[in-house]
């Protein structure tokens, strides 16, 4: 760790954004020697609780800061949600400033780490399924009896977990090196690594997100595609054969980059593939093969295909999720048997459509994770009963006419809340019929009349959550205890 700390002790670190991240990396930071100021433009007395978590060497700096702050740091470390195109962050650039993001800052400890046996990470990106990829890789790999470690844009801040491990290597005798580092990332962390370089990353899906931050669709497919900027031969890429602009990254693949592995609902490829609810595996290099590419027949009981009915996640797009995490798990040595064992007993993740409960014959899940329109594109697929779709928020400047075939063909009504309900109106109302509501229990209740016997409930919003609630977890949260409230 010598050059680390070396990098570190006693230079002035700058860390640009509280909250989770913004925790982590000062802590860190500390840890390591430097002298650390964090700051963030909302006023203390809103940020008290992460402020209390903060080392008490580190120094507070809240409310407004002048374009020329950081420019007497020696680095500054940026939290995801703070753009790298504001005024003071150029100007320190402009004079030479290192800056890197929180994800990057991890990434340079763990690999003085590695030096002595410390772990590889595994990361995890797309507009949307990371969470529950993530956390069943995560399942997996513990499963198969490695040492693993969760966390990124998912748990707890990722230089929270690289503390533990440096404070841990401060005492040799009781050092024990995880094996992975399993990663969800975020295009907002990604847009700041430089040398991040996972052991095997995934790129889910890419479908329009975030576009209030990223100011151009090619800006958002471009941060996406910095997960595997310096990975080389020896690391795996895994991408979703079905989606173009997914698929399309392999072309940026230069000859000593990544091997490249695939997984399709829609065609036999190279890496696993879906075919009449089986999912098959195909890597000559690893001595997978599945059945039908050996003698033509279709065996279930083969180790190395999976019937999808036993699976404990709902949903075609939880079968990728799963044959993504079954690819990485694959290529990191996990067994067949461990993977198929975590694949039929997890759950799935909490607001990731969660069943809630049923009423006289109604389902009510929770989507409250389906931000934007192709979450909710996923999750309506997912079901063939009728829908009452409770969806709002704010906007994120996304359209919305790519849901009006299904809200057509699957959806009975919508009961709209939040800021976007009048523009969901125009996009959708002529396809289905349309009811507003004022907060998330009338909108349960609202739907709770409209729902007959056999038909779903589900809230999936398409949008963010910030006009209502402090989160999508909270507005999940607060649509499950109005739903259980119906029952009464």
């Amino acid at each position: 760790m010598t050059t680390m700390y070396k990098d570190f002790r006693d230079k002035a670190a700058a860390v640009v954004g509280l909250a989770r991240s913004g925790v982590g990396a000062a802590n860190l930071c500390t840890r390591l020697g430097a002298k650390v100021t964090v700051f963030d433009a909302k006023p203390c007395e809103e940020l008290k609780s992460f402020i209390q978590k903060l080392d008490p060497q580190v120094d507070m700096k809240c409310g407004s800061f002048d374009e020329d702050v950081f420019t007497s740091f020696d680095i500054v470390i940026v939290s995801p949600g703070v753009p790298l195109n504001i005024p003071s962050l150029k100007r320190a650039k402009a004079k030479g400033v290192r800056i890197i993001g929180e994800l990057e800052l991890a990434y340079l400890v763990l690999e003085e780490l590695r030096k002595v046996g410390a772990a590889a990470y595994l990361a995890i990106t797309g507009t949307n399924g990371k969470s529950t990829t993530t956390t069943l890789l995560y399942e997996i790999l513990r499963n198969s009896g490695f040492k693993t470690i969760i966390g990124g844009n998912i748990g707890m801040a990722i230089t929270e977990e690289i503390s533990k491990i440096v404070k841990n290597f401060e005492k040799p005798r009781e050092f024990v090196s995880p094996d992975y580092i399993v990663t969800e990332v975020s295009s907002f962390q990604l847009e700041s690594i430089d040398k991040f370089k996972p052991k095997v990353s995934a790129v889910l899906n890419i479908t329009p997100d975030h576009l209030d931050r990223h100011e151009t669709m090619d800006d958002y497919v471009n941060a996406k595609a910095r997960i595997f900027l310096n990975q080389d031969a020896m690391n795996f890429l895994i991408l979703n054969a079905d989606d173009p602009l997914t698929s399309g990254l392999a072309q940026r693949v230069g000859k000593n980059g990544p091997d490249v592995l695939y997984f399709s609902r829609k065609e036999r490829v190279r890496g696993a593939f879906y075919k009449d609810g089986v999912i098959y595996f195909n890597i000559p290099e690893l001595e997978i093969l599945c059945p039908e590419l050996v003698d033509g027949t279709d065996d279930s009981t083969s180790p190395f295909t999976f019937n999808t009915a036993n699976f404990g996640i709902k949903g075609g797009h939880n079968i990728e999720n799963a044959m993504a995490a079954a690819l990485m798990a694959l290529v990191s040595g996990c067994k067949v048997k461990d993977i198929w064992n975590t694949l039929i007993s997890f759950k799935g993740l909490e607001h990731r459509l969660e069943l809630v409960t049923e009423i006289d014959g109604v389902k009510y899940f929770n989507d409250s994770k389906g931000t934007n329109v192709w979450s909710v594109v996923k999750s309506l697929e997912s079901f063939s009963e009728p829908i009452v779709l409770i969806a709002g928020g704010r906007d994120k400047s996304g359209d919305y006419l790519p849901l009006r075939t299904l809200v057509k063909e699957r959806v009975k009504a919508l009961v709209l809340i939040g800021e976007a309900r009048n523009k969901l109106k125009e996009a959708l109302g002529d396809v289905t019929e349309v009811h507003f509501a004022g907060d998330m229990y009338e909108a349960a209740k609202c739907s709770k009349r409209l729902a007959n016997g056999g038909d779903v409930v589900l809230l999936s919003p398409a949008c963010a959550s910030f006009d209502m609630f402090k989160d999508f977890e909270e507005r999940g949260r607060v649509f499950k205890e109005a739903v259980l409230s119906l029952v009464s």
